[in-house]
């Protein structure tokens, strides 16, 4: 009897440890908005940053723009989680203090503007718990149209004179930010 005890107990931690490693081999798939960073600088070899923004990149696929970022309606500025911020250094948008720190950023599109919304929300969903009270900074600006069409939302820093512009773009839609100091 002994014997057996001894065998069935071997044969289970045999099957428990091949059930660890079988579920630790297990990996999500790639993301159908897979997560991007732009900053300015944007060279990597400058660990200097003065901006940086996380984002997720949605791709159009045959689909319009004005489905995936309603008009007129807060929108989390790419896809999954909101796009995250961080501002390395003092900056103002639109004349208001966006102090170095991290923030959500939102948009309302619009066919002719957007307005860009820099809020104290963090880790957040899409803009489903989205609360103006906490808005830290917001511009509106124009939207101009780019010559080529891009499939994945985009989003780069350029530097000015005054500060650095957050441009965005998807499909032919471009729309920049200005960050100033």
């Amino acid at each position: 009897m002994k014997k057996t005890q001894l065998i069935t107990t071997i044969a289970f931690a045999f099957m428990l440890l091949v059930s660890f490693n079988a579920e630790a081999q297990k990996f999500r798939g790639l993301d159908k908005s897979p997560m991007d960073a732009a900053s300015f600088p944007s060279d990597y070899k400058v660990s200097d940053k003065l901006i940086k923004i996380v984002y997720s990149r949605p791709q159009l696929k045959g689909r319009d723009i004005n489905k995936l970022a309603e008009p007129g309606k807060v929108w989390r500025l790419g896809a999954n989680e909101a796009a995250e911020l961080h501002v390395y250094t003092d900056m103002k948008l639109d004349g208001k203090a966006v102090k170095a720190g991290t923030y959500t950023v939102y948009a309302i599109p619009g066919d002719k503007e957007w307005t860009v919304i820099v809020s104290s929300d963090l880790n957040v969903w899409g803009s489903y718990f989205y609360n103006e009270k906490n808005d830290v900074a917001r511009i509106t600006v124009p939207v101009t149209k780019g010559d080529e069409s891009l499939e994945a939302f985009s989003i780069a820093f350029e530097n000015s004179s005054d500060g650095v512009h957050m441009h965005m773009g998807w499909g032919t839609v471009r729309v920049a930010v200005p960050f100033t100091k």
